[in-house]
């Protein structure tokens, strides 16, 4: 049995590396490095990327992540080719303290302090939403603001109005903040918006793929891709779509 967990662990080390390696590249302006044992913040702070119980189940994942359950499901970048499965959900496990320290508590008044306006598809009356400035996320959104505007009316009219940005709360099912909590989520036109659970039969999706490949080019992760799907949500997580 040990050498089959040493050999198990063997195994999982160089993914931890990548998975790892590839959280430092998608935040360089708040992350050094790692050691695969802890994340170094530019700060100096050292944050522990293990809970220590690897044998989490998937709803405890859900309510208490560890940077490397954060990062242990797979995002599928490009079309979906089937719906998700009931647990594929990446980028659902969030680790509370990694994500206050970057974007700060909104409890405490933190967030607010990095929140900017940005116009969401003004041509077409989508008005303004808020967002953070930090990871440059504002400046993102803006660029796939102005790619969207581009696309055909009869595609563009998914993406506005918005239904909402900053949002200091929880996810319903979890108790856990929600990215819109920190300013790094938006919300996309409610009327075409599917939701788990709003759905009495199964997934659905109504939001056209032109607009999910435009989020994802400029680091954000759509909600329609979880099994728990919400078509409308999107939310900045570089690290699920980095090679």
């Amino acid at each position: 049995m040990a050498i089959v967990l040493c050999a198990a662990l063997s195994a999982a080390a160089p993914l931890r590396a990548a998975s790892l390696g590839a959280l430092v590249r998608a935040y360089p302006d708040q992350l050094a490095g790692h050691d695969e044992m802890n994340l170094v913040w530019r700060d100096g702070t050292r944050q522990k990327v293990s809970g220590g119980n690897v044998n989490k189940s998937f709803d405890e994942k859900l309510r208490n992540a560890s940077i490397l359950d954060q990062l242990s499901l797979p995002y599928p970048k490009g079309p979906l080719t089937s719906s998700p499965a009931p647990q594929d959900d990446p980028g659902r496990f969030r680790n509370s303290e990694f994500f206050d320290k970057m974007y700060g508590n909104c409890e405490m008044g933190e967030t607010r302090k990095h929140l900017t306006n940005v116009k969401w598809l003004p041509a077409s009356g989508g008005g303004f939403v808020q967002i953070t400035t930090v990871n440059g996320v504002a400046d993102k959104l803006r660029a796939v603001a102005e790619e969207i505007e581009r696309l055909p009316a009869k595609i563009k009219r998914f993406a506005y109005p918005s239904a909402g940005t900053f949002n200091c709360r929880t996810v319903r099912d979890t108790g856990k903040r929600s990215m819109h909590a920190y300013g790094a989520a938006i919300d996309l036109n409610t009327k075409f918006a599917d939701y788990w659970l709003w759905s009495k039969a199964g997934y659905r999706n109504r939001i056209p793929f032109e607009i999910v490949a435009i989020f994802e080019r400029h680091g954000f992760i759509w909600g329609g891709k979880w099994g728990h799907f919400d078509t409308m949500h999107f939310e900045y997580r570089p690290e699920l779509l980095m090679d």
